[in-house]
């Protein structure tokens, strides 16, 4: 498969996320418990989403992933429990755009990898998926993640 990668400029947008650590098999229950309860808490507040659903990974190992996993939200909201208030953050990332099911993802991690090096940028070791589309509602084949790899 091939990928179209480009160099990206990103604004600070607030967000609303629980950070947290796992073993990558149990990404898909922590990740609908997650967003389950970030949804519920929206709700509550009247607040709807200002953007996609996404997961920031600071680490890549699979047995003991840190991430943070939350939605956009057009201004600053009050933590709830183990959601908080943060930040998906400004700066230069590659990017590139994956359309398949998520457990296939990895090539598209390779692409971004490999273009991103060969075009003489560096990786900060922040990675970010952004879930364009509802799994709910789109069959895994057609799913779309935009990838973005915050650069030095």
């Amino acid at each position: 498969m091939s990928y179209q990668c480009e160099i990206t400029e990103r604004v600070v947008q607030q967000t609303l996320a629980i950070r947290t650590r796992l073993a990558a098999q149990n990404l898909p229950q922590v990740l609908g418990q997650g967003y389950g309860a970030i949804w519920q808490y929206l709700g509550e507040l009247g607040e709807p989403p200002a953007g996609p659903p996404f997961v920031a990974y600071y680490n890549m190992d699979m047995q003991d992933l840190d991430i943070e996993l939350g939605v956009i939200v057009a201004k600053k909201l009050a933590d709830k429990g183990n959601i908080k208030a943060s930040e998906f953050p400004a700066g230069k990332f590659a990017s590139c755009l994956y359309t398949g099911p998520y457990n296939e993802i990895e090539s598209a991690y390779r692409a971004l990898s490999q273009w991103t090096e060969q075009h003489g940028y560096e990786s900060s070791g922040l990675a970010f998926e952004l879930y364009l589309n509802d799994p709910a509602q789109v069959p895994p084949a057609e799913l779309q993640t935009q990838l973005l790899f915050l650069l030095k």
